[in-house]
């Protein structure tokens, strides 16, 4: 593996059987990002842009085809091992923010961290640190009932960071938010995931939003095009 290379993806195919018969919706997909990059990933509706998030997320398995980070391919790791490498790896960011209603901005940030077992005073100290660092140094202790939407997904993105994820992933993070609360959540991608050299990858509709990020690719008949070239296996490998 290159140096650079810090994710790979390998002729990833993903099906799902209908009733109608097999629906292909990723087909022989190629993809390399180095540690540090940030990619906007586009396409129309019902194209796989979220299947290949949740794929490299771990939360699905693909069809065919191999996904590795850091040399590492989740896919092979046990249960066990795949939980653990989830949630020490890999940040996700939902279109829908999930806090949980009862706890507060800070205990919804440290729920990752029960994974790991119990919680510390550093990791209340970073979970903390984390959300002042998205503009919340005053909603800390504050149910998510008392936060408007855009707080709502800032917490959201400081809970994605708390285990120091290598790979960021972010589904259609501003789909339900005004246009200011959209910038405001963008900039915050990109400011969190060059603070932390992690690779961020999001899926988007927005033309301004894509416009924020290092690359622009599109998902188009179930493979990747960037710059208006479809990125082959072929040119993948050289």
């Amino acid at each position: 593996m290159n140096a650079s290379e810090h994710l790979i993806v390998r002729d990833l195919s993903k099906e799902f059987v209908t009733p109608e018969g097999s629906l292909k919706i990723l087909s022989s997909l190629n993809l390399t990002a180095a540690r540090g990059e940030s990619m906007a990933i586009v396409g129309p509706s019902g194209c796989g842009k979220s299947t290949l998030l949740h794929i490299l997320g771990t939360l699905d398995t693909p069809s065919e085809g191999s996904v590795q980070l850091d040399g590492v391919d989740p896919f092979q790791l046990s249960s066990a091992q795949l939980a653990v490498f989830r949630n020490q790896r890999i940040g996700f960011i939902f279109q829908e923010h999930h806090l949980l209603p009862q706890l507060s901005a800070l205990e919804n940030v440290l729920i990752p961290k029960l994974a790991s077992g119990s919680i510390g005073r550093s990791d209340v100290e970073k979970a903390t640190q984390l959300l002042v660092q998205v503009g919340l140094a005053d909603r800390v202790h504050q149910l998510p009932a008392r936060l408007s939407g855009g707080e709502r997904q800032r917490v959201a993105v400081a809970r994605s960071l708390v285990c120091d994820p290598v790979l960021i992933l972010a589904d259609e993070p501003t789909g339900s938010l005004d246009q200011n609360n959209a910038n405001t959540i963008g900039k915050l991608l990109l400011d969190v995931h060059t603070s932390a050299n992690a690779t961020l990858l999001c899926v988007t509709h927005s033309p301004e939003l894509a416009s924020m990020f290092g690359r622009t690719l599109r998902l188009n008949h179930g493979q990747l095009e960037e710059a208006n070239q479809l990125i082959s296996g072929a040119s993948q490998s050289k």
